[in-house]
Protein backbone atom coordinates (compact mmCIF):
# COMPACT_ATOMS: atom_id res chain seq x y z
CA UNK A 1 0.00 0.00 0.00
CA UNK A 2 2.56 2.46 -0.94
CA UNK A 3 -0.03 4.82 -2.43
CA UNK A 4 -1.17 5.48 1.22
CA UNK A 5 2.15 6.97 2.46
CA UNK A 6 2.61 10.35 2.74
CA UNK A 7 3.53 12.56 -0.34
CA UNK A 8 7.02 13.34 1.11
CA UNK A 9 8.16 9.75 2.45
CA UNK A 10 6.87 8.37 -0.96
CA UNK A 11 8.48 10.91 -3.18
CA UNK A 12 11.91 9.71 -1.07
CA UNK A 13 11.67 6.10 -2.27
CA UNK A 14 13.14 4.64 -5.63
CA UNK A 15 10.13 1.95 -6.88
CA UNK A 16 12.07 -0.30 -9.16
CA UNK A 17 9.13 -3.13 -11.09
CA UNK A 18 10.49 -6.93 -11.24
CA UNK A 19 10.13 -10.35 -10.61
CA UNK A 20 11.75 -12.33 -8.09
CA UNK A 21 12.32 -14.88 -11.10
CA UNK A 22 14.22 -12.64 -13.14
CA UNK A 23 17.83 -12.82 -12.39
CA UNK A 24 18.67 -10.31 -14.14
CA UNK A 25 15.80 -7.52 -13.11
CA UNK A 26 17.34 -8.80 -9.51
CA UNK A 27 21.16 -8.13 -10.41
CA UNK A 28 19.92 -4.74 -11.40
CA UNK A 29 18.54 -3.73 -8.23
CA UNK A 30 20.53 -5.17 -5.94
CA UNK A 31 23.99 -2.94 -7.94
CA UNK A 32 25.29 -0.39 -5.69
CA UNK A 33 23.68 -1.58 -2.67
CA UNK A 34 24.69 -2.34 0.66
CA UNK A 35 22.52 -3.70 3.05
CA UNK A 36 19.41 -5.83 1.52
CA UNK A 37 16.37 -6.29 3.43
CA UNK A 38 14.70 -9.92 1.65
CA UNK A 39 10.61 -9.32 2.33
CA UNK A 40 9.52 -10.23 -0.96
CA UNK A 41 7.64 -13.60 -1.55
CA UNK A 42 3.86 -14.87 -1.91
CA UNK A 43 2.36 -14.98 1.47
CA UNK A 44 -1.09 -16.03 0.64
CA UNK A 45 -1.40 -20.17 2.44
CA UNK A 46 -4.71 -20.39 0.14
CA UNK A 47 -3.48 -19.19 -2.78
CA UNK A 48 -0.64 -21.78 -2.32
CA UNK A 49 -3.14 -24.29 -2.48
CA UNK A 50 -3.99 -23.66 -5.90
CA UNK A 51 -0.57 -22.44 -7.15
CA UNK A 52 1.97 -24.47 -5.34
CA UNK A 53 4.27 -24.34 -8.25
CA UNK A 54 4.49 -20.41 -8.16
CA UNK A 55 5.33 -20.48 -5.05
CA UNK A 56 8.30 -22.30 -5.38
CA UNK A 57 9.25 -20.52 -7.91
CA UNK A 58 9.07 -16.92 -6.39
CA UNK A 59 10.29 -18.08 -3.04
CA UNK A 60 13.05 -20.75 -3.38
CA UNK A 61 14.41 -19.43 -6.96
CA UNK A 62 13.64 -15.60 -5.77
CA UNK A 63 15.28 -15.78 -2.90
CA UNK A 64 18.29 -17.61 -5.01
CA UNK A 65 18.48 -14.91 -7.22
CA UNK A 66 18.61 -11.84 -4.78
CA UNK A 67 21.78 -14.64 -2.72
CA UNK A 68 23.26 -14.76 -6.20
CA UNK A 69 23.43 -10.85 -6.96
CA UNK A 70 24.42 -10.21 -3.15
CA UNK A 71 27.08 -12.81 -3.52
CA UNK A 72 28.95 -11.22 -6.95
CA UNK A 73 28.22 -7.43 -5.91
CA UNK A 74 29.86 -8.07 -2.22
CA UNK A 75 26.97 -6.92 -0.81
CA UNK A 76 27.38 -6.08 3.06
CA UNK A 77 24.46 -7.79 4.84
CA UNK A 78 21.47 -9.78 4.05
CA UNK A 79 18.63 -10.02 5.98
CA UNK A 80 16.27 -12.32 4.62
CA UNK A 81 12.73 -13.10 5.93
CA UNK A 82 11.29 -16.33 6.87
CA UNK A 83 7.89 -16.67 8.73
CA UNK A 84 6.59 -18.94 11.80
CA UNK A 85 4.60 -20.95 9.81
CA UNK A 86 7.96 -22.62 8.99
CA UNK A 87 7.46 -24.58 12.48
CA UNK A 88 4.25 -25.64 11.65
CA UNK A 89 2.26 -26.61 14.52
CA UNK A 90 4.09 -26.15 18.05
CA UNK A 91 5.63 -29.99 19.42
CA UNK A 92 6.55 -27.67 22.23
CA UNK A 93 5.99 -24.06 23.53
CA UNK A 94 7.36 -21.71 23.42
CA UNK A 95 9.09 -21.81 20.36
CA UNK A 96 12.21 -21.17 19.84
CA UNK A 97 14.79 -21.29 16.91
CA UNK A 98 15.72 -24.77 17.28
CA UNK A 99 12.32 -26.42 16.87
CA UNK A 100 11.61 -28.46 14.14
CA UNK A 101 10.89 -27.32 10.43
CA UNK A 102 7.51 -28.76 9.32
CA UNK A 103 5.97 -27.84 5.71
CA UNK A 104 2.25 -28.26 6.76
CA UNK A 105 1.38 -26.46 3.25
CA UNK A 106 3.19 -25.39 -0.20
CA UNK A 107 3.96 -21.42 1.18
CA UNK A 108 5.49 -22.77 4.47
CA UNK A 109 7.40 -25.70 2.36
CA UNK A 110 8.36 -22.97 0.35
CA UNK A 111 9.65 -21.13 2.88
CA UNK A 112 12.15 -23.97 4.61
CA UNK A 113 13.26 -24.04 1.33
CA UNK A 114 14.27 -20.11 1.15
CA UNK A 115 15.90 -20.03 4.78
CA UNK A 116 17.86 -23.15 4.14
CA UNK A 117 18.88 -21.89 0.52
CA UNK A 118 20.10 -18.65 2.86
CA UNK A 119 21.80 -21.27 5.32
CA UNK A 120 23.67 -22.75 3.10
CA UNK A 121 24.71 -19.41 0.98
CA UNK A 122 26.26 -18.06 4.07
CA UNK A 123 27.90 -21.66 5.15
CA UNK A 124 29.20 -22.35 1.59
CA UNK A 125 30.49 -18.82 0.56
CA UNK A 126 30.42 -16.95 3.86
CA UNK A 127 27.50 -14.88 2.51
CA UNK A 128 26.66 -12.10 5.38
CA UNK A 129 22.90 -13.03 5.85
CA UNK A 130 20.88 -13.03 8.57
CA UNK A 131 17.21 -14.42 9.20
CA UNK A 132 14.35 -13.07 10.49
CA UNK A 133 11.75 -15.10 11.71
CA UNK A 134 8.45 -13.13 12.22
CA UNK A 135 5.50 -14.37 13.94
CA UNK A 136 2.26 -12.92 13.36
CA UNK A 137 2.05 -9.31 12.40
CA UNK A 138 -0.73 -6.67 12.58
CA UNK A 139 -0.60 -2.94 11.93
CA UNK A 140 -2.52 -0.32 9.71
CA UNK A 141 -2.51 -0.96 5.88
CA UNK A 142 -1.99 -4.63 6.64
CA UNK A 143 -3.98 -6.52 3.59
CA UNK A 144 -7.50 -7.95 4.57
CA UNK A 145 -5.64 -11.36 3.86
CA UNK A 146 -4.84 -11.19 7.20
CA UNK A 147 -6.76 -12.01 9.82
CA UNK A 148 -6.98 -8.92 12.05
CA UNK A 149 -7.99 -6.50 9.48
CA UNK A 150 -11.09 -9.26 8.37
CA UNK A 151 -11.89 -9.52 11.95
CA UNK A 152 -12.05 -5.51 12.15
CA UNK A 153 -13.39 -4.48 8.84
CA UNK A 154 -16.09 -6.72 9.02
CA UNK A 155 -16.95 -6.13 12.61
CA UNK A 156 -17.19 -2.18 11.69
CA UNK A 157 -19.67 -3.07 8.94
CA UNK A 158 -21.46 -6.21 9.73
CA UNK A 159 -23.52 -7.60 12.50
CA UNK A 160 -22.01 -11.04 11.64
CA UNK A 161 -18.10 -11.71 11.25
CA UNK A 162 -17.17 -14.89 8.79
CA UNK A 163 -14.11 -16.27 9.84
CA UNK A 164 -12.15 -19.98 9.41
CA UNK A 165 -11.44 -22.18 12.60
CA UNK A 166 -11.72 -20.41 15.99
CA UNK A 167 -9.35 -22.61 18.22
CA UNK A 168 -5.77 -22.15 16.74
CA UNK A 169 -3.52 -19.58 18.43
CA UNK A 170 -0.95 -17.22 17.10
CA UNK A 171 1.34 -14.72 18.43
CA UNK A 172 0.72 -11.23 17.36
CA UNK A 173 3.55 -8.81 16.86
CA UNK A 174 2.93 -4.80 16.21
CA UNK A 175 4.02 -3.55 12.69
CA UNK A 176 6.26 -0.86 14.43
CA UNK A 177 7.65 -3.29 16.69
CA UNK A 178 8.49 -5.92 13.82
CA UNK A 179 10.45 -2.59 12.03
CA UNK A 180 12.70 -2.02 14.89
CA UNK A 181 13.25 -5.90 15.20
CA UNK A 182 14.38 -5.52 11.12
CA UNK A 183 16.61 -2.53 12.11
CA UNK A 184 18.32 -4.19 14.93
CA UNK A 185 18.92 -7.60 12.68
CA UNK A 186 20.00 -5.51 9.78
CA UNK A 187 22.73 -3.52 12.38
CA UNK A 188 23.78 -5.62 14.48
CA UNK A 189 27.18 -7.91 13.48
CA UNK A 190 26.03 -10.84 15.73
CA UNK A 191 22.96 -11.51 13.69
CA UNK A 192 25.26 -12.96 10.67
CA UNK A 193 24.57 -16.59 10.56
CA UNK A 194 21.54 -16.54 12.58
CA UNK A 195 18.00 -17.08 12.90
CA UNK A 196 16.13 -15.33 14.86
CA UNK A 197 12.57 -14.80 16.16
CA UNK A 198 10.25 -11.63 16.64
CA UNK A 199 7.16 -12.51 18.37
CA UNK A 200 5.03 -10.89 21.73
CA UNK A 201 5.61 -14.29 23.86
CA UNK A 202 1.89 -14.12 24.00
CA UNK A 203 -0.73 -16.41 22.52
CA UNK A 204 -4.36 -16.14 21.42
CA UNK A 205 -6.64 -18.02 20.05
CA UNK A 206 -8.55 -16.47 16.75
CA UNK A 207 -12.12 -16.71 18.56
CA UNK A 208 -10.65 -14.56 21.36
CA UNK A 209 -8.85 -12.23 19.50
CA UNK A 210 -11.94 -12.03 17.35
CA UNK A 211 -13.79 -11.56 21.43
CA UNK A 212 -11.07 -9.18 21.89
CA UNK A 213 -11.76 -6.83 18.76
CA UNK A 214 -15.71 -7.18 18.91
CA UNK A 215 -15.11 -5.71 22.65
CA UNK A 216 -12.56 -2.50 21.39
CA UNK A 217 -14.94 -1.90 18.65
CA UNK A 218 -18.45 -2.00 21.04
CA UNK A 219 -20.94 -3.44 18.59
CA UNK A 220 -23.07 -6.13 19.22
CA UNK A 221 -21.76 -8.77 16.72
CA UNK A 222 -21.91 -12.38 15.94
CA UNK A 223 -18.87 -14.85 15.12
CA UNK A 224 -19.65 -17.87 12.13
CA UNK A 225 -17.46 -20.20 10.94
CA UNK A 226 -17.25 -20.23 7.15
CA UNK A 227 -16.46 -23.36 5.65
CA UNK A 228 -14.44 -22.41 2.77
CA UNK A 229 -11.92 -20.16 5.04
CA UNK A 230 -10.61 -23.69 6.86
CA UNK A 231 -7.56 -24.95 5.75
CA UNK A 232 -7.51 -28.46 5.24
CA UNK A 233 -6.84 -30.33 8.71
CA UNK A 234 -3.36 -31.64 8.21
CA UNK A 235 -2.42 -28.25 6.68
CA UNK A 236 -3.70 -26.18 9.88
CA UNK A 237 -1.26 -24.96 12.47
CA UNK A 238 -3.14 -25.53 15.60
CA UNK A 239 -0.68 -23.40 17.98
CA UNK A 240 1.98 -20.99 17.61
CA UNK A 241 3.73 -19.18 20.63
CA UNK A 242 6.94 -17.42 20.15
CA UNK A 243 9.98 -17.43 22.18
CA UNK A 244 11.59 -14.32 21.89
CA UNK A 245 14.86 -14.62 24.00
CA UNK A 246 17.26 -14.75 21.79
CA UNK A 247 16.53 -11.59 20.30
CA UNK A 248 16.37 -10.26 23.69
CA UNK A 249 19.90 -11.55 23.88
CA UNK A 250 21.71 -10.89 20.93
CA UNK A 251 19.51 -7.70 19.71
CA UNK A 252 18.08 -5.83 22.92
CA UNK A 253 14.99 -5.98 21.33
CA UNK A 254 11.50 -6.70 22.47
CA UNK A 255 8.06 -5.56 21.77
CA UNK A 256 7.24 -2.14 23.03
CA UNK A 257 3.22 -2.28 22.22
CA UNK A 258 0.48 -4.33 23.90
CA UNK A 259 -2.04 -6.20 21.76
CA UNK A 260 -4.84 -4.05 22.57
CA UNK A 261 -2.84 -1.14 22.16
CA UNK A 262 -1.70 -2.35 18.55
CA UNK A 263 -5.27 -3.30 18.46
CA UNK A 264 -6.84 0.04 19.16
CA UNK A 265 -4.19 1.86 16.77
CA UNK A 266 -5.01 -0.36 13.84
CA UNK A 267 -8.86 -0.33 14.47
CA UNK A 268 -8.74 3.84 14.05
CA UNK A 269 -6.86 3.19 10.84
CA UNK A 270 -9.56 0.99 9.47
CA UNK A 271 -12.21 2.75 10.69
CA UNK A 272 -10.92 5.76 8.90
CA UNK A 273 -10.43 3.56 5.56
CA UNK A 274 -12.97 1.16 5.79
CA UNK A 275 -13.48 1.35 2.10
CA UNK A 276 -10.68 0.05 0.95
CA UNK A 277 -11.22 -3.01 2.45
CA UNK A 278 -13.84 -6.12 0.64
CA UNK A 279 -15.51 -7.10 3.36
CA UNK A 280 -18.13 -9.61 1.31
CA UNK A 281 -15.46 -11.31 -0.08
CA UNK A 282 -12.94 -13.88 0.98
CA UNK A 283 -9.61 -11.97 0.36
CA UNK A 284 -7.45 -14.88 -0.67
Amino acid sequence: MLEYLPRDKANSLEVITGDLRDYDAIRDAVKDVDVIFHLASLISIPYSYVHPRENVETNVMGTFNVLMAARDYQVEKIVHTSTSETYGTARYVPIDEEHPLQGQSPYSASKIGADKIAESFHLSYELPVATIRPFNTFGPRQSSRAVIPTIISQALTKDEIQLGSLHPTRDYTYVKDLAQGFIKVGESPESVGEVINIGSNFEISIGDLAEKIISLIGRDVTIQTDQSRIRPSGSEVERLWCDNSKAKRLLNWEPSMSLDEGLQETINWIRENVDLHKTDIYNR
